[in-house]
């Protein structure tokens, strides 16, 4: 094999197999050369010839969850399973084979070794073929004398393809089951005659003969037949194969139905012959009564069965049967029967006997002269028998013991039961009784009487508590094994239940043993700690885990989990990395936040991480989980017992910011359209790039900075509320005028963008893994003038309020007062006083004439009328509820220099504020006076005013009549 001495080898039994289809098949396996416990673990899969590099795992001594689903039904139902015929050596059942069940099966042992080291798989083929044996014989019922000769034959055939043998054997059936069959005569499959032992003299002389007639045709021959040979006969054969180990292997067996022979005396008139299988029973047993009639002629008979003088049943000629009343109920039970296999031979069967069935059987035949005529009775003939019926005595006990009264969970658990004075089969079972349930029991395991082994349903999980073992030796003693205790809930009374049966009675006996099962969580904890809690940028820091327990720790698998909650959280921790068992590494979701900077060390029950260079994503708080599992089992599913680690800060300092921007404050007076802001910075680091937000600050007092725009460090802008609509984004544009100097431009401007602007500058650097903001400043504040002529322009400045009903126009006034200059141009702007501050531009009319819509959600409804050339009146059609507020207008006059020059503000001016008023629209006189609160309040007091108005009137005329 080329292994060592020390090395682990598997091996399997040698292939390739050919089984039959239905055949309950084995396969063996075996390990040696291990280290580790002495009971090792087994695990079988296949290959299947549809996907042979596929593994479909079957069944495992370890874990109830191995098999595939195509599997799992089979495993449940026990039609396949693993029979350990010792700690390192098994056989694989496959009680039913199918066809696909072929393929090549993997016998594979998990590792228990400290290292790898030899082989852990064996492997071997399983080819299923169809069962094509087949033996037949015609059933019947034959009569002969003493001394004739019986001839019976049996046609046996196969069709298999691969080389096979046949052998060929003749029984004998006298009592009730099969195990009372005598064999007769056998053609063995190495083609050699093997007489069974109550035949072998008469084989010798010649009497008994078995000859092969044609290819598939087995004669037997009995000369001078005798009372001896009287029963049922029957054919068997069976077709074997030589396996690669040149064993040879009986793969599949067939056997014909029954011939009735009786044995009649010679020499006599009538006779009756009564014999009973066994006469000395016990309770349970079968009871079977062969009454055979002898005749020298051909004759009718009544038969009837007697006991202790009174009938039990009767036969009539016709073969009708008729059962006394008191035992027709066990009669349809299946418990008694009478039948007639031949003309002379009849039979009583009474199965599972009790103490009432004892004493003296009859069968009393009567010879009839004609089967018509009940009455017409010739000769009377009977035969008795003594039948002695015993009670079965019991002499059974048990006493019970543990080895592990106290343990950990996860130690294991080992129970003694040992039964004496058991005279029979005895079946055992295992029961928990938990402390805190009193009256309530559990099974844990039973045994059959055949040995079949079965599980109490908390415990059929190999994973949870194990593969639990219940063994019996030759003394009697029944040792039961739970390998890994759960918790403190397995403790309490374990009881043993034994109970003998015996001709289908039973005795039972019972004993209890107490267990302690303390908790894996008693005593757990860990603290977690660091040298520093401030690092710099690129220094390293460790993290230690210092885990303890009331237990030894290094005897059970640990797992520790190590979690970080980045600064500022942003939700749950996240989970670092976890340490299993077995020393594998699983990294988390935090992984790309440590990639290449995490290392973990493990000493004793000391767990320390360390994190190389660190970076600002790894300031946050650290914390460590610590869960163990008990000990003998894998480490699968939740933890027996985890505890969690006090939780420690690092906070990571990022380089120093040297940034510097102008702060001195400025101002720009302009007279043209456009505008230009400058933001400049002084000083920076040279790999820096910098974001740019633009505020103005509106001149009226009491308002808040307004977000212009801002230009990120990879230039990606982004528009303040007030400036985010399509006109608003074309007009304000941040460039980046040189490496230090910013720039916001603003095109077209008005007197509405009046204010201070300033810029915050944000110097952000790159550090490995991303963008690190390493601080800002703010710069100077610059204000924004219109340099005008002294000659201003004559407007309407008379503040106006107006109404309007939701859904009609309203016209809001704005007219010039006076001519204009030769070669003057005007422009117009509304505006919409807004409560930021800084009055929001709806419509703009340009000195070449054309009309700028500056508020997309009121384009469609806004109209310059125009009637007369100083005419700027804005009309709002369809009015609504949310245009209530103060407009006003600003006008602007433009002059051309020269021919080709750009136009220029020469003055301007701004009209007075018209406060526009909406009314709901309401039609009713009703609702009108309900929302005028005068009209109303002078409504509810008229009455009053009419009753003192009449009393003025009375008193009045009171005075005039005394004068």
């Amino acid at each position: 094999t080329g292994l060592t001495a020390g090395q682990r080898l598997v091996t399997v039994q040698k292939g390739s197999l050919y089984r039959v289809r239905g055949s309950h098949v084995t396969l063996w396996c075996k390990v040696s050369g291990y280290q580790g416990p002495a009971e090792q673990n087994f695990q079988w899969s296949i290959y299947l010839p549809s996907a042979p590099e596929r593994e479909v795992q079957i069944v495992s001594t370890v874990d109830p969850s191995f098999p595939y689903a195509i599997y799992t039904q089979r495993v449940r139902g026990r039609g396949i399973f693993v029979e350990r015929l010792q700690g390192d050596a098994v056989l694989l059942h496959i009680t039913e084979l199918q066809e696909r069940d072929a393929g090549q099966y993997e016998c594979h042992t998990p590792n228990t070794d400290e290292r790898y080291f030899g082989s852990y798989s064996a492997k071997t083929n399983l080819t299923v073929i169809p069962d094509t044996l087949s033996a037949s014989m015609a059933p019947q019922a034959l009569s002969h004398t003493e001394g004739d000769v019986v001839e019976l034959t049996c046609e046996v055939s196969k069709a298999t393809a691969q080389h096979t043998h046949l052998s060929v054997g003749w029984y004998l059936l006298q009592g009730a089951g099969e195990q009372h069959a005598k064999e007769i005569l056998t053609l063995s499959k190495d083609f050699i005659l093997k007489p069974g032992p109550s035949y072998e003299q008469r084989f010798l002389e010649g009497d008994v003969q078995l000859n092969k007639v044609g290819n598939t045709t087995y004669k037997l021959v009995i000369r001078g037949v005798k009372q001896s040979d009287q029963g049922q006969l029957y054919c068997e054969a069976a077709e074997w194969i030589e396996d690669p180990d040149k064993t040879w292997k009986d793969i599949s067996r067939s056997q014909t139905q029954r011939t009735w022979l009786a044995v009649l005396s010679r020499g006599r008139d009538l006779s009756v012959d009564l014999t009973a299988t066994e006469p000395s029973l016990s309770e349970g047993d079968t009871l079977q009564l062969s009454c055979v009639v002898e005749a020298p002629k051909s004759s009718s008979f009544q038969v009837i069965w007697l006991l202790n003088d009174m009938e039990v049943a009767r036969v009539d000629p016709h073969g009708v049967l008729t059962w006394e009343e008191e035992y027709e109920e066990r009669a349809k039970l299946g418990q008694l029967r009478a039948f007639k296999p031949s003309n002379t031979v009849y039979v009583l069967t009474i199965s599972e006997v009790g103490l009432k069935d004892k004493g003296t059987y009859q069968c009393s035949v009567s010879e009839m002269k004609t089967p018509e005529d009940l009455h017409s009775i010739q000769t009377v003939v009977s035969s008795g028998i003594q039948v002695d019926v015993k009670p079965i005595e019991s002499h059974l006990h048990l006493s019970v013991s543990t080895s592990t009264p106290r343990v950990t969970a996860g130690d294991p658990l080992i129970l003694h039961c040992e039964v004496q004075g058991a005279t029979g089969p005895v079946s055992l079972r295992w029961w928990h009784l938990p402390p805190r349930q009193p009256g309530h029991r559990e099974l844990v395991a039973a045994m059959e009487r055949d040995g079949t082994l079965s599980l109490g349903s908390a415990y059929q999980d190999g994973g949870a508590r194990g593969s639990l073992r219940l063994q019996k030796d030759s003394s009697g003693t029944f040792t039961l094994v739970i390998p890994s205790t759960l918790d403190e809930e397995d403790s309490g009374q374990y009881r043993c239940e034994a109970t003998q049966w015996s001709r289908g009675q039973n005795w039972t006996v019972k004993g209890e043993a107490a267990v302690m099962v303390s908790s894996m969580g008693l005593g757990l904890h860990a603290t977690l700690r660091s040298r520093i809690a401030t690092v710099s940028y690129g220094q390293s820091f460790e993290l230690f885990c210092q885990v303890g327990a009331s237990y030894a720790l290094e005897e059970v698998p640990v797992s520790v989990r190590w979690r970080f909650q980045p600064s500022p959280p942003t939700g749950p921790p996240h989970e670092l990395l976890q340490l299993l068992p077995n020393g594998t590494v699983l990294w988390g979701t935090a992984q790309p936040r440590f990639q290449g900077k995490a290392q973990l060390v493990k000493t004793d029950t000391s767990f320390r991480l360390h994190i190389h260079s660190a970076l600002p994503a790894n300031e946050g708080t650290y914390q460590c989980e610590v869960e163990v599992w008990r000990r003998n089992v894998l480490p699968l599913g939740q933890p027996a017992a985890s505890t969690s680690s006090n939780a420690v800060g690092i906070k990571v300092v990022l380089p120093e910011s040297m940034l510097q921007v102008a702060t001195k404050d400025s101002s720009v007076e302009i007279a043209s359209s456009n505008a230009a802001i400058e933001c400049r910075i002084m000083f920076a680091q040279n790999n820096s790039q910098f974001a740019v937000t633009w505020y103005l600050l509106p001149p009226l007092a009491d308002t808040k900075p307004l977000q212009i725009v801002r230009a990120s460090y990879s230039s990606i802008l982004e528009y303040g509320s007030e400036f985010s609509s399509p006109a608003q984004k074309s007009r304000f544009l941040s460039h980046r005028v040189s490496s230090n100097i910013f720039q916001l431009q603003i095109l077209s401007a008005h007197l509405g963008d009046q204010g201070s602007y300033y810029c915050v500058v944000e110097e952000w650097l790159w550090l490995v893994d991303g963008w690190y903001k390493l601080g800002e400043g703010t710069s100077g504040r610059t204000t924004l003038k219109f340099k005008l002529s002294e000659r201003e322009l004559q407007m309407e400045k008379t503040n106006h309020s107006i109404s309007a009903r939701e859904g009609e126009e309203a016209t809001l006034p704005c007219q010039l007062q006076g001519a204009l200059p030769p070669r003057s141009h005007l422009s117009a702007t509304w505006f919409q006083v807004k409560g930021s501050g800084r009055d929001s531009a709806l419509l703009s009319l340009q000195h070449d004439g054309t009309v700028e819509y500056l508020e997309e959600r009121l384009a469609a409804r806004l109209f310059l009328r125009r009637p007369s050339a100083g005419d700027f009146s804005l009309t709002l059609s369809s009015v609504e509820r949310g245009d209530a507020g103060a407009y006003y207008c600003q006008l602007q006059e433009w002059q051309q220099q020269s021919e080709g020059k750009d136009w220029a503000v020469q003055a301007l001016a701004r009209s007075g504020y018209t406060q526009l008023t909406t009314i709901p629209p309401e039609s009713t006189v009703l609702s009108r006076i309900c929302s005028s609160p005068p009209l109303l309040n002078f409504i509810l007091y008229l009455p009053l005013v009419l009753i003192l108005l009449l009393a003025l009137a009375v008193f009045c005329w009171y005075c005039k009549f005394r004068k």
